[in-house]
C-alpha cells in the first residue's frame, strides 16, 4: 500500500510550509502554519467535519484557527476485503479491532504529527471542562474513535495511549464523542470566541455550574428579569451570580459541590 492511497481528508483551507526539502505533496494534506491540529482515525471518514463545520466551529475552520484530518481505518485494513477486525482471543461475542490494522493506522498518523494519542472508549477517564481547557494548550490531539467491542489492548499499552470516555453510557462509536470534544476544545482556542471572558464564567469553569441568564423582554409570560440585574450595581450583580451558582451546584451536581467545599477550604 502506497502512501498516496492512505491520504487523510482535511477539512480547511490549506497552506504550504516553505521548506529546503521538496515535498511530495500528493502524499500528505498540507499542514496549516500555527493552526491547531484534530486527527481522527476512524471508519467513517464521511461523519466530519460534521457539526463541527456549523457556527463558531466551522468559522475557526475556515479562518485556519485549527485543522481537522481524517485517517480512514479502511485504507490499513488486511486482504482483498481490508478488515480491520478479528474475533476476540478467548472467545465471546462482538469484534476486535487487530492491532496491526490500528498500529499502522497510528503510525501514519505519527509520520504526520506527533500529537498526543487518544481512544475514545467507555472505560477511560470522564472528559470534563479541565481536560477541554488542558487540550486547548496542545499542539493539537490525535483520536483514535473505537467501533465493535473495542481495540486490542496491545496497541493501548504499547503506544501509552490515554482512554478517555464520553460519560457513563455506550455509543456504537467513537465519532460523537469525538465531536463533542473537539468542539469543547476547539471553542477555548484563541481568537475562536468572540468574548474570551464568556469561557470564564460558564459551568465548570470555575468548579461551579453557570448561574442563570436573562435577556429582554423585561416581562414575559407573567415572569420578570430578577431586580438586581436591572439595577445597574456590577457588585451585587456578582454576588447575586456567584449565590445563584452555589445554590444551582448543590442542588443538582453534590459531586461537584463538594469538590468545590474541599477546595474552598
Amino acid at each position: 500500500m502506497t502512501e498516496t492511497s492512505q491520504k487523510p481528508k482535511s477539512f480547511g483551507r490549506k497552506s504550504i510550509r516553505v521548506t529546503a526539502t521538496p515535498q511530495d505533496l500528493m502524499a500528505e494534506t498540507p499542514q496549516l502554519a500555527r493552526a491547531w491540529q484534530a486527527q481522527i482515525i476512524t471508519l467513517f471518514p464521511q461523519a466530519f467535519p460534521g457539526v463541527l463545520g456549523e457556527s463558531l466551529t466551522g468559522k475557526a475552520l475556515k479562518e485556519e484557527r485549527w485543522q481537522l484530518d481524517t485517517i480512514d481505518l479502511r485504507h490499513f485494513g488486511i486482504g482483498k476485503h481490508r478488515n480491520v477486525d478479528d474475533t476476540p482471543a478467548g472467545g465471546g461475542a462482538g469484534m476486535v479491532i487487530r492491532p496491526d490494522v490500528m498500529g499502522a493506522a497510528i503510525d501514519h498518523a505519527q509520520r504526520r504529527a506527533r500529537l498526543p494519542l487518544v481512544y475514545l472508549s467507555p472505560r477511560g477517564r470522564r472528559f470534563d471542562q479541565a481536560m477541554a481547557q488542558k487540550w486547548a494548550k496542545y499542539p493539537g490531539i490525535t483520536m483514535i474513535c473505537g467501533r465493535f467491542e473495542g481495540l486490542d489492548q496491545r496497541v493501548i499499552d504499547h503506544y501509552g495511549i490515554a482512554e478517555v470516555s464520553l460519560g457513563d453510557f455506550i455509543l456504537t462509536g467513537g465519532e460523537i464523542a469525538a465531536q463533542s470534544m473537539l468542539d469543547a476544545t476547539v471553542r477555548l482556542l484563541p481568537g475562536v470566541l468572540g468574548n474570551s471572558e464568556s469561557t470564564e464564567d460558564e459551568s465548570f469553569s470555575n468548579g461551579l455550574l453557570e448561574h442563570p441568564q436573562y435577556t429582554r423582554p423585561a416581562e414575559w409570560q407573567g415572569h420578570t428579569i430578577p431586580d438586581v440585574l436591572m439595577s445597574g450595581h456590577h457588585g451585587e450583580i456578582a454576588k447575586w451570580r456567584q449565590a445563584q451558582s452555589e445554590e444551582i451546584t448543590e442542588q443538582r451536581r453534590p459531586d461537584l459541590w463538594q469538590a468545590h467545599q474541599d477546595k474552598s477550604s
